[in-house]
């Protein structure tokens, strides 16, 4: 098997779009109130699934987390420490939700996280300080 993709479930397609497309720059492949919606980022294929529709499609309910939602997370890489420290404040000023300031780890990674519209946790790093 190959990886093609990941995707989440979302309450409000509309703005989960503008989030990923117009916040953290995923590429639109779909109108934002279709049932699925394709975006992609440096070749990875990213997909939202209305929850609803998704639930009408297979014949069951799910549980949702609501707030945020610690069960995966979204990794975006950036050039240098710097380049974390800037992308966070760019990100936080398009209407992101912080959810931890840029901090150098001991592993050596700077890292900051930020949280989607609906609580999805989206992680912004590097490896490398220049």
């Amino acid at each position: 098997m190959k990886l093609e993709g990941f995707g989440i479930f979302v309450n409000d397609m509309a703005l989960m779009v503008r989030f990923y497309r117009d916040v953290l720059g995923f590429d639109i492949k779909e109108d934002e109130n279709t049932t699925n919606v394709f975006l992609e980022k440096d070749g990875t294929l990213f997909l939202l699934y209305r929850r609803t529709d998704f639930e009408r499609m297979v014949h069951h309910s799910f549980n949702y987390v609501q707030k945020l939602n610690g069960h995966s997370e979204i990794a975006l890489s950036v050039e240098n420490f710097e380049a974390v420290d800037r992308t966070y404040n760019e990100v936080l000023s398009k209407g992101a939700v912080s959810v931890l300031e840029p901090t150098t780890e001991p592993w050596g990674q700077r890292t900051c996280y930020i949280a989607d519209p609906e609580g999805n946790l989206v992680e912004i790093g590097s490896f490398q300080k220049e």
